[in-house]
């Protein structure tokens, strides 16, 4: 009988593993153009929000963070990182997948619209109605 191996996620040919050892700037070279150009140029930033979440992981506490333009990068996986998306903070797990995508991504900042009955005074027929 074969054994079900799970697949192994792969960016751009290299595993996750493999990528934790790369640079900020050595990742940016793999990555698509766009946020290759936001990484070069924000590479400090990024490089410092590290280095301060390492830190947070360390005494136990929560990653918070209001920066939705900072991009995902391969240390960061397996990380709980709590976005602020204009109201509230969502925790967000990250996985491979999410690598080279932006915070602001996974932190939506308008909520689903639950569409119900029209409330008093919103309908003409419910004009004349008592307000009990």
């Amino acid at each position: 009988m074969e054994e079900i191996t799970k697949k192994q996620f792969i960016y751009r040919g290299k595993t996750v593993d493999e990528l934790k050892k790369l640079d900020v700037r050595e990742f940016a070279k793999l990555s698509p153009s766009r946020n290759k150009r936001n990484i070069f140029r924000n590479f400090q930033k990024i490089e410092e929000f590290i280095f301060r979440s390492k830190k947070k992981i360390e005494k136990g506490k929560a990653i918070k963070t209001h920066s939705r333009d900072l991009v995902v990068m391969p240390e960061m996986v397996g990380w709980r990182i709590m976005i602020h998306n204009g109201n509230k903070f969502i925790p967000v797990d990250i996985i491979g997948e999410m690598l080279g995508h932006k915070f602001g991504e996974f932190s939506l900042t308008r909520g689903k619209i639950k569409h119900s009955k029209a409330g008093v005074g919103a309908t003409k027929g419910s004009k004349h109605k008592s307000k009990k």
